[in-house]
This record gives structure tokens, C-alpha cells and sequence, in this order.
């Protein structure tokens, strides 16, 4: 199949009175037309950073691309005029920020806002651009659209907040949703509603979704695909039943060791959750060689000299990590 979105060898690296950081190192993914791809990792390991720098859209000064490809339908949008890039954003890539009370502009209506969208990329006209952003609050589940088109973001509760976020992401039907973390701070029912609401969407529009999320929850539920990145580098990639069911970098096994399992112990009896230990190096703090050995239990003399190839044990299945040259069948990707 060909990848509809392909990123090759990004990079991305901030400026300050300390010199330039690599805030992601070397990032390479791929999209599919019609599925899911999952992005895990801990806080500040590059997930939202990724996201901003496949809509051109890393905070410059102090950020730039340094490096890399993101190809879109063959385009290289790294090399695209900033004209091109307004066309692209929210009409063929739309991304759901993170938090929709910082996203959406305070002193606008919601139809105000899902109507600017559709007058830009779709060319309607005002009455026609109102109209169909009320079909778009009533498919992504607003009750009374009609009246909720004229209410302020500080006017509805969170859970609608993102809903109104979905529904102008996809106001112009695009090829590609990017969801930052789109439940972040929701209660379990709104997320359970939310998930629902993409994967209607996915299967009537064939939506491609780039899911960033640190819920390995939301992976099982959502995912079809699965990278984790680890310091601004893709450590593992795989299938969904791989990466969950057969992770091979010692990360991966550390998060998935870290969830609660339901049952899992006897009535009454405490069971502790293990933990990884340490925190994720600061950019400042990266260095040579493997940018997890400090928390590694299996840390080899290697791993503080080379950083670790991306190593294909199967299937499409990989993982960063010089414990797999030792295994018989681990070649590079």
C-alpha cells in the first residue's frame, strides 16, 4: 500500500544562549490511507512536537527543520511555499490541538470558527458555511446545534469544547486527522464517546488518524499501528499485537509493564505497580550512544557509545536497541 503521509530523517532543533538542541532526532513514520497510527511516549519525548512539524507549524525563531522530508501524496511539504502550507492546513491535514480552550479563539462564536474553515478551503458562502457547520456540530454529537452555533467557547463544557474541535478538523473532509491527545483531562465516559466519534468518522470517510497519546489504553482501542518514541527518536514500531503483545525495547516494556491489570491479584492483597526509574534526559543531557542507558536494566558498554540502529525482528516489527543484534534474525530496517 502506498503510505499516504511518508516522514523521513526528520529533525527538528531549537535555538538558545546555550546553542542549538535536537528536539526530534532522525524521526521516521508512515501513514496509510483509512487507518490508525498510534504515537506513545512519556511527557516532552517529542509526540506534539512531531505533530507541529508536519504542519510547518515548530514556533520559529527559537525552532526550526533542520532536516528530513514529510511527504504528503508525493509533495514534499518541507520545501512548500507558506501559501501551499495554508492550503494544506485544516483542508487535506487537520490536527485536533490538545487543549480546545487555548485553541479556540475566545471572542468568536463556534460557528464563527467552523465557518471560516469552510469559507477558506470549501469557497462557501457565509449562509452556506453556517449551515453546514451546523450539520458538522449535529454529526459530531451536539445536541441543538442550531443554538450551540452561537455560543463562545467558555459556554460549553469540555467534552463540547472538543467535539467543536473534531467538527472543525473535519469540516473539510481531509485525508489526514492528527489528534493530539484529544481526551486529555475529558472524564472516561466523553473519551469512550470521542474514540466512538473518530472511528465513525474513520470508517465513513476513510480518515487517515495519527493518534498521539501517552494512554496505552487508548492504543489497544484505537490503534492499527504503533511507534513509541523515546527523546525526540522513534525506538519501536510495529503492529498493534506486536507492540503491545511482544514489545522488544526494554522502554516499551517498562510502559506496558506499568499499567494496572484488572484482576490481577487475589481480594484484599496490594499489588505494586513497577515503575521505570529515572526521567527522560534533558536535551542538553543527550550525548552519545543510547539516549534510555541511564534507565536501562540491560544497558550494554555499546549503548553509551553508538546510538542504536532501528532493528527489523519481523513482520514490520522493529525496535532501536543493540540487545537485538544478539538475536538471531534481527537484521537493520
Amino acid at each position: 500500500m502506498t503510505a499516504l503521509l511518508q516522514v523521513e530523517g526528520l529533525r527538528v532543533e531549537f535555538r538558545s544562549r546555550r546553542g542549538a538542541a535536537m528536539v526530534l532526532n532522525g524521526v521516521d513514520l508512515h501513514l496509510n490511507p483509512g487507518e490508525t497510527l498510534c504515537v506513545v511516549g512519556e511527557s516532552g519525548c517529542g509526540k506534539s512536537m512531531t505533530a507541529l512539524a508536519l504542519l510547518r507549524l515548530v514556533p520559529s525563531p527559537p525552532g526550526r527543520i533542520s532536516g528530513g522530508r514529510v511527504t504528503y501524496r508525493g509533495e514534499d511539504l518541507t520545501q512548500a511555499s507558506e501559501a501551499r502550507m495554508r492550503e494544506v492546513r485544516g483542508d487535506r491535514i487537520s490536527m485536533i490541538f490538545q487543549e480546545p480552550m487555548t485553541s479556540l479563539n475566545p471572542v468568536y462564536t463556534v460557528g464563527d470558527q467552523i465557518g471560516e474553515t469552510l469559507r477558506l478551503h470549501a469557497g462557501l458562502s457565509p449562509a452556506a458555511a453556517r449551515q453546514r457547520a451546523i450539520e458538522m456540530l449535529r454529526q459530531v454529537g451536539i445536541p441543538a446545534p442550531e443554538r450551540r452555533l452561537d455560543d463562545y467557547p467558555h459556554q460549553l463544557s469540555g467534552g463540547m469544547r472538543q467535539r467543536v474541535m473534531i467538527a472543525m478538523a473535519l469540516a473539510c473532509q481531509p485525508d489526514v486527522l492528527i489528534a493530539d491527545e484529544p481526551t486529555t483531562a475529558l472524564d472516561v465516559t466523553v473519551q469512550a464517546q470521542i474514540f466512538d466519534l473518530l472511528r465513525d468518522l474513520q470508517r465513513d470517510k476513510g480518515t487517515a488518524i495519527m493518534l498521539i497519546t501517552h494512554d496505552m489504553g487508548a492504543v489497544a482501542e484505537m490503534a492499527d499501528r504503533v511507534i513509541v518514541m523515546y527523546a525526540g527518536r522513534v525506538i519501536e514500531q510495529g503492529s498493534t499485537a506486536q507492540v503491545l503483545g511482544t514489545p522488544q525495547h526494554p522502554y516499551t516494556r517498562g510502559l506496558i509493564a506499568c499499567l494496572p491489570e484488572l484482576g490481577s491479584s487475589r481480594l484484599g492483597e496490594r499489588r505494586d505497580l513497577p515503575e521505570i526509574p529515572g526521567v527522560v534526559p534533558s536535551i542538553w543531557e543527550l550525548g552519545r550512544g543510547c539516549a534510555f542507558r541511564e534507565r536501562c536494566p540491560h544497558a550494554l558498554e555499546r549503548c553509551a557509545q553508538e546510538v542504536p540502529a532501528m532493528l527489523d525482528t519481523g513482520g514490520g516489527h522493529g525496535a532501536a536497541c543493540w540487545l537485538l543484534v544478539e538475536r538471531e534474525g534481527a537484521v537493520r530496517a
